[in-house]
């Protein structure tokens, strides 16, 4: 009951999973949106992430269960666009509760390369997983898996999971980078949302 795939490369990216709920052979395609703010401008970023989660297919009202992301081994670049990539530090990944549901628990395990503990907690109706780091530009790493436990609403309504963000200024996904360009080297904020957003995982409740 997982998903695995990677974290996020800026500018040839590589980016942290999310949730779906389908057969290996239709396997949904994550596509973000980022913005890169650095002292030599704004840097728009196309980011496609495959990933695979299972949920299950159908629960009964007020019954709970799980969603499960496993994360896929990952490498950060050593360069990108001409800057050295010296490290990714304080990302974030959001996930939101969907709808017709009712949050009980999150988890992480596992996790490597990562230099840092991570964690996850709810922020009002969004699990928000955090990772301090930092992961060194050239580094293999590997994501902790994901639990989330809800509990089922009413009887014939669908419990659909999404990623967070709709905007620039309404991320799902941050991270900030350290970057060298000559003898310069400066902390580059990333702000990323799905785009689009279609729902990757549907349990049916009945």
């Amino acid at each position: 009951m997982a998903t695995r795939r990677s974290l996020l490369i800026i500018g040839a990216a590589v980016l942290p999973p999310v949730l779906g709920s389908v057969p290996a052979a239709a396997q949904p395609v994550a596509s973000y949106s980022c913005r890169a703010n650095t002292k030599f401008g704004k840097h728009l970023l196309s980011l496609r992430q495959g990933v695979d989660a299972k949920a299950p297919a159908t629960i009964k009202p007020n019954h709970r269960f799980s969603i499960t992301v496993d994360l896929k081994p990952g490498q950060l670049p050593g360069e990108v666009k001409g800057f050295k990539l010296k490290e990714v530090r304080d990302l974030s990944l959001r996930v939101p509760i969907p709808p017709n549901s009712s949050y009980v628990s999150a988890t992480l395990t596992g996790g490597s390369g990562l230099n840092s503990t991570p964690s996850v907690r709810l922020d009002g109706r969004t699990a928000v997983i955090s990772v301090a780091g930092p992961i060194p530009g050239g580094a293999a790493y590997q994501l902790p898996t994901l639990t989330v436990r809800l509990k089922a609403g009413r009887r014939g309504a669908v419990v659909e999971t999404r990623l967070k963000g709709t905007s620039y200024d309404d991320p799902g996904l941050t991270l900030t980078a350290k970057i060298k360009w000559k003898f310069v080297t400066i902390n580059s904020p990333v702000t990323c949302y799905p785009n689009p957003n279609p729902p990757l995982t549907r349990t049916t409740i009945r």
